[in-house]
């Protein structure tokens, strides 16, 4: 008996729900999972869309009908507006108005793609569900899943994990996918291809206020617009008076909720010494959690990435009371309260959590 033969027949009763955007990347997921003899239902799950953007959910969602007749598979329709709404879009609000930057990604995936979807998937039957995740390379996305637990992984299945985009285009073209040229979406995980200040702007303008910018010595050199749309690190969307032309840009080194002023600097050495070593954080999830040598206070040689797509840096990690503390070896700029922190072991993703207290 072939290989392919056996395996099929380990697979032909196991039914897997793929979630389907309408890009290539899940459709081939689909492909695969088909081909190796899983009971493939493909799976378009509807987001909130705000009604100031044009529509396009029924446009990623005829796309996704169209790669399960290519593939004569069943196709399935998860109106997950409401949800959206609560779960991601509303708590991403509240924390930009507490003056946190949250990742809606992160919320998007533990809230939907790994909460709602899985839950409606047992409910009829399924498996395991998958995803278009990349978890290597280039294009990897580990950093937005650091959220998942062990007994997610149980169910949960990413056919294209370890691929390189150029595969998967060839593969796409390989099984005459209807999405195989079609480019990839840009932009926030549930609105498309806007900002987050103009996002902002339209649903919590009414909460910002505008403000003083100050330099290093509380001296007022400028105003903003109110602190919601500014993250540590960035050097736009302020004001900064008789600024000279050699004097260089202002990067925000510091955000004050209680007298709604940004704090700026032009000046490296000032920028570095706002910039923190040490951070604690809340809602650590492991996937696998690191075991410190016996007798040794260090942790294991653990990497840290605090940006999606971000350099990897050397961390020490620490407990102080129910939080972890997590060293960094030199001063990180650019570091935002409520951002995520996640923790790899060379190339593999151990977990996360949010930054949620800076340590001087």
């Amino acid at each position: 008996m072939s290989t392919k033969s056996t395996s099929q027949n380990i697979y032909r009763s196991k039914k897997v729900f793929v979630g389907l955007s309408g890009g290539v990347d899940s459709a081939v997921s689909a492909a695969l999972l088909k081909e190796r003899g899983y009971d493939v239902t493909g799976i378009f799950i509807r987001a909130w869309q705000p009604e100031w953007l044009p529509c396009t959910w029924r446009d990623e969602r005829r796309d996704a009908m169209r790669v399960c007749l290519a593939l004569d598979i069943p196709f399935l329709f998860f109106d997950c507006e409401k949800e959206y709404k609560q779960a991601v879009v509303d708590k991403m609000i509240s924390e930009y108005k507490a003056g946190r930057t949250p990742n809606p990604d992160v919320l998007c995936n533990k809230e939907i793609k790994f909460g709602v979807f899985w839950d409606k998937a047992k409910k009829l039957g399924a498996d395991y569900i998958a995803t278009g995740h990349y978890l290597s390379g280039e294009k990897d996305q580990s950093y937005f899943l650091w959220t998942l637990t062990k007994h997610d992984l149980e169910h949960v299945l990413f056919p294209v994990g370890h691929m390189k985009k150029p595969e998967v285009r060839k593969l796409a073209k390989k099984y005459n996918l209807p999405v195989a040229e079609k480019k990839d979406s840009q932009g926030i995980c549930f609105m498309g291809d806007v900002s987050m200040e103009e996002f902002l702007l339209r649903h919590a303008g009414a909460s910002a206020k505008a403000g003083k910018v100050l330099d290093i010595k509380g001296k007022e050199i400028g105003t903003h617009r109110g602190l919601i749309y500014y993250t540590i690190g960035k050097r736009r969307g302020f004001e900064v008076m008789k600024k000279r032309d050699s004097s260089g840009p202002f990067y925000i080194v510091a955000k004050d909720s209680d007298t709604n002023t940004l704090v700026v600097s032009n000046n490296e050495a000032d920028i570095l010494e706002f910039s923190p070593r040490k951070i604690l954080l809340k809602n650590v999830n492991w996937i696998k959690e690191p075991a410190l040598p016996a007798g040794r206070p260090e942790s294991p040689e653990l990497t840290g990435q605090v940006h999606y797509r971000g350099e990897k840096l050397p961390v020490k990690l620490s407990v102080v009371g129910r939080r972890l503390s997590v060293e960094f070896r030199t001063p990180v700029r650019g570091l935002s309260l409520g951002q995520s922190l996640v923790f790899y072991q060379g190339e593999e993703c151990l977990g996360g959590g949010i930054m949620d207290k800076i340590v001087s």
